[in-house]
Formats: C-alpha cells, structure tokens, sequence
C-alpha cells in the first residue's frame, strides 16, 4: 500500500477509462446538453397525435427512446468523472446539469405513455402485426399493458418527472458525505502513515496485519456512526419517496412495483430470504474455520475478510487478464477477443487508486459506447475477482446493445447478476483445475468464500433488513435511527452465531455502508439470486459444449426482449423456484468442506 493516495490528475493514464470515447469534450457535452433541451421542448409536436396513423406513432415511438439514449449518454459522462473525483467542483457542476435536464426531458415526455396507454389495446395489436415499422415493438407495447393500471394521468407523470432530482437527493447527498466529506483517519502501513479512504478500504480491512484491519474496520464504521443521524434521516426519506411513488402508482408494496415491472413473483424474493436464513448454519461453520486458521479464540468483526493463509496469493493486473480470459475460453473466441480489446486495449477498465474515488465496483455505459469498468485494484485474487464480476457485466450489456434494437438494449437488474456472477464462477473452476498447490488453491477458497459471503450472506441480511424496514413503513411505523442500528445488528448476530464477537454499535450502522444498494429498493436480494443462475449455467456451459456456451450467450443477447425468468429458463435455469439456491449452497458448502481438511 503506498504511504500517500495520489490525486486523481496525478494517476497513470493507463490506469483510467476512456472517458472522452463518450464526449471528445466537456465542450462537446455541453453542446449536446443545449441540443436536447431544445429537441426534449420539439417533442411536444407528437402530442395529442400518437394514434393518428402506424407512421405517426413509429415516428414518435423512436423520438423517445432516442431522446432518453442520448440523456443516458450526457448522464454517463457526467458520472464517469463524478465517480472517480467525487470532490471535484467541476464534476459536482455537471451532475447538477445532468439532473436539471433529465427533468426537464421527463416533463417534456410525460404526456407520452399515458397518451399510449389510452390507445386501444387492440388497435396498437394489430398496428405491431400488420406494420413493418411497429413490428419490433411488439413485447413493447405488451410490457406497457402490464403497466397499464400504474400509469397516471399526463399532468400526474409530468409532476412525478419534475420530482426526478428531489428524489434523488437523499441518495445523493448520502452517497457525498461518504465519498467526499467523511474523514476515515490514518493507519500506520510498512511505508508510514497511509490516509484511509474509499478507494483503499476494502484493501486494508483485508490486510494480513490484525492490528491494521481491525482499525480500518473500526475507523470505517466509526466515520458513518458519526453521521448516522444525518444518514438515517436520509435514508428514511429515501424509503418514504419509494412508498409515495408506491402509492401513487397504485401498487401493494414498493416490492411489488420493483418486481412486477419485470413480471416477477414476490414469491422469488421470499423463497430466497427464507432459504438463506435457513443456511446460516453454513456461514457458523465457516467462521469457526476462519477462526481456527487465524489461531484467535473469537473472531473481531474485522477479521473477517483476513487471509487465512497468513498471506495473499499475488494477481497483478495483466496476470488476472489473462487468467480470466482463460476462464471464458469455453465461451468462444469471439466473446473473449472482445473482452480483451476492452480490459487492454479499449480502456473499459477505471482502476486507478485516488483520492475522492468512490468505493465498490460497478460496470456501466450505454447503447453507442463501450461498455466500462470502476473498481480500485490491488494485485490479489479478490481484485481479480471483482474485475470478472464486472466484465460479465459489461460483456453482457455489449451482447444486448449489439443485439437488440433499442426499445430492447436493457435488462433488469435480476438477469445482470447472473451475468456477472456467471464470470467468477467459471474463471474460479479454471483456476482450480490449473492450480493444485496448497497456498495458491488456499488463496481461491478464500476469494471463493469472499464473495459468497457478500452475496449469500451481507446481501440477504441487507434484504432481510430492508425488507423489515419497508413493511414498517408502509404500515406508519417511524424509520429511526435507533430502529435502523438494533434490527441490523440483531440480523447480523444471528447470523455470527458465537464465533464472532458483536459490536453492536458498529455492526448496527452497516446498512449506512451500502448507500448505491439501500436507495435502490430491493436490489441486495438480486444478488444472491444472481450466483445462483450463474453457478447453474456454469455447470451447464463446462457440462454442455458449445451448444450450452451459445445458449447462455443467446441469454446475454435477449436484453429486455423476453422476462429474465423466461430468458433464463431458455438458458436452462429456473429461479422461480428455491433449488438452484439450494444447490448454489451445496457449492458453497463445498468449498467449506475443503477449507474444514485444510485448517482442521
């Protein structure tokens, strides 16, 4: 670990994504800013007119989605350099700019889908069949009838657009105070004092040193317990502006409106928690290993991502490219050739370490651009891990673009962590036929357990969490600060068991630490019922030949054009029901039992 955190400016070139492959200028992006205001107001022509002829309403049907694909574009510039300078004036100025426009052009289309949606079913039926140019917009207009009993009138959906940026201030300002404003302190590395920050974090909570990820740990979580009224309060008004929306839609619950948009049974997340309470015995088990490796007679809360092999096996960034493309070999030539243009050549791949840099990982981009990559690396497994993870992504969202007309060139958040999990499990089942030797294989059970604990343990407590907080709410119940800390700490209690020792205060302000995850209702659950597909579909694609591998492919290709519970059960899995989790846990327990001959 360097003893100083360089400035963003003063970060290897090559180390950064090609930002300006998606605006050449802050100038240009200007530019197009004044165009599509300008285009958003011309927009209003189509008005009152959407059923005046097949011609009309293809014509206008396009307008729209390229009005909101070239906002996505101004958008994903914006977030690009807000995300790697979160203190940056200039980069707080354009998402200022960003929010002011997506505003403005939602207010501008706000009369567009009620308009649709007061058309006769039958006529827009016939339209899709009989005419050349609505023929792609088929499933569109059937994706909108299931809308149908949502969508309010035009003056309602204009006012619900407007509030756009009042909505997303809570989780804005949240997403400030942690990346920007708080103060982590410093630990004393083998180079000197080292200042803690987003980007570093994850980094030295994972050291081989007790004493310096033990405090990473406790400084961390004692920076968000210092904010936590402030934070709680924010994240209350994130959760009633759900409800509100909620309401105003007319829906049950705000999990019924996540879901049904994508025609998802709340069975699926209720079958998830439940399995996953259900396997908590499994991550006791798993901790007293931990326990036994780290020679410790109780587990600090910071020890839980420590190596147990007293080391970490060494990744450097061109060693992980080259394994993961390895790993996804079985995939293709195709797919892998593009992945390595994008990880080498294309500069997809945002890895430097810098000041004001959020923390976590994410793929993003948009249709007309390439797909990219956040993440801070460090020259371990996990880095390589988490480089996998989103190259699924990433990979999945250049099918999709390359396949699907743009009414299709999305997918829900449920098909996306398929995808991205789907990428770790086959790279980690290459790597554990390649590497037989001890501390190396040591080294992937370890990265192996790390990331089921984030997305078979840390997500369905957060979903068990969040799910409890919204049913409260949605009855009238306060969402208090006091209530926030204890039900969180008492989840993760249970799922400790007694080999890890509570602290409560600090494990209680856990869900402050998720703030791209807990503004987004109903997201954390996703994850779990993501790795469970993925492992599904790996066996199927190392099993199956190439016939499974284009199958899983045709996946990544479907984007929004079918349900992802039907494109998924096209690929060969159904997460409709429990047992691709149930049998994602015999994996996990797997790796467990390896782990319990190793450290006996």
């Amino acid at each position: 670990m360097p003893a100083t955190v360089p400035m963003r400016k003063d970060v290897p070139l090559a180390e950064t994504w090609d930002v300006h492959s998606v605006f050449a200028s802050d100038e240009v992006w200007g530019a197009e800013l004044e165009a599509l205001t300008a285009d958003a107001s011309d927009f209003a022509r189509f008005k009152g007119r959407l059923t005046q002829s097949p011609e009309v309403l293809r014509e206008a049907l396009d307008a729209y989605l390229h009005l909101n694909l070239r906002l996505n574009r101004a958008a994903l510039y914006a977030r690009m350099q807000h995300n790697t300078d979160t203190g940056h004036p200039a980069s707080a100025a354009r998402m200022s700019r960003v929010r002011t426009i997506s505003a403005h052009v939602g207010a501008a289309c706000a009369f567009f889908t009620p308009e649709l949606l007061a058309a006769d079913p039958a006529r827009l039926r016939d339209w899709s069949a009989t005419h050349e140019g609505l023929r792609i917009y088929a499933h569109y207009f059937e994706q909108l009838e299931d809308e149908r009993p949502h969508v309010r009138s035009e003056e309602v959906e204009e006012v619900l657009s407007r509030l756009g940026p009042v909505f997303g201030a809570a989780t804005q300002t949240h997403g400030i105070m942690v990346d920007s404003d708080l103060t982590y302190g410093t630990l004393r590395g083998e180079d000197g004092e080292v200042e803690l920050v987003q980007a570093n974090a994850r980094a030295f909570m994972a050291s081989t040193n007790p004493d310096e990820r033990r405090s990473a740990w406790t400084q961390y979580a004692d920076a968000h317990l210092a904010m936590k009224n402030s934070m709680a309060n924010l994240f209350a008004t994130g959760v009633q502006q759900a409800i509100f929306t909620m309401k105003t839609r007319g829906y049950g619950s705000v999990l019924e409106m996540i879901l049904s948009r994508h025609r998802i049974p709340c069975a699926v997340f209720h079958n998830l928690v439940e399995t996953c309470r259900k396997k908590l015995p499994v991550w006791h088990r798993y901790w007293r290993v931990l326990r036994r490796a780290l020679n410790v007679e109780r587990l600090h809360p910071g020890d839980l991502a420590a190596p147990m092999s007293g080391a970490r096996a060494p990744a450097t960034y061109d060693q992980s490219v080259a394994w993961i493309l390895e790993g996804l070999e079985p995939l293709g030539r195709g797919y892998v050739d593009v992945a390595r243009r994008g990880m080498t050549e294309e500069r997809w791949v945002d890895r430097a370490v810098n000041k004001g840099k959020r923390m976590g990982a994410h793929s993003t981009g948009t249709v007309g651009t390439h797909p990219f990559i956040f993440l801070s690396w460090s020259d371990d497994l996990l880095s390589l891990s988490t480089l996998a993870h989103e190259l699924g992504h990433s990979m999945h969202k250049h099918y999709t673009c390359r396949s699907q007309p743009l009414p299709y060139a999305g997918y829900s958040l449920f098909a996306a962590e398929v995808a991205s999990n789907f990428n770790q499990a086959m790279v980690r089942e290459h790597l554990m036929k390649t590497h037989p030797e001890r501390a190396f294989r040591v080294a992937l059970l370890e990265e192996a357990m790390a990331n089921f604990k984030r997305y078979f343990f840390i997500m369905p407590t957060l979903a068990r969490f969040e799910w409890e907080v919204y049913e409260r709410a949605e009855k009238g119940g306060a969402v208090t600060v006091d209530f926030l800390n204890k039900r969180m700490a008492e989840l993760f209690r249970e799922g400790y068991g007694s080999e890890v020792e509570l602290d409560e205060e600090r494990i209680g302000i856990t869900w402050a630490q998720f703030s791209t995850h807990i503004y987004n209702p109903y997201y954390p659950f996703q994850y779990a019922t993501g790795i469970s597909g993925a492992h599904a579909l790996c066996r199927k694609v190392l099993d199956g030949g190439p016939e499974a591998a284009e199958r899983y492919l045709d996946f990544l290709r479907a984007g929004s054009s079918l349900y992802p519970l039907d494109a998924l059960a096209r690929a060969g899995v159904d997460l409709s029901t429990p047992e691709p989790v149930e049998a994602t846990f015999a994996v996990l327990e797997g790796y467990l039992e390896e782990l319990e001959r190793l450290f006996p």
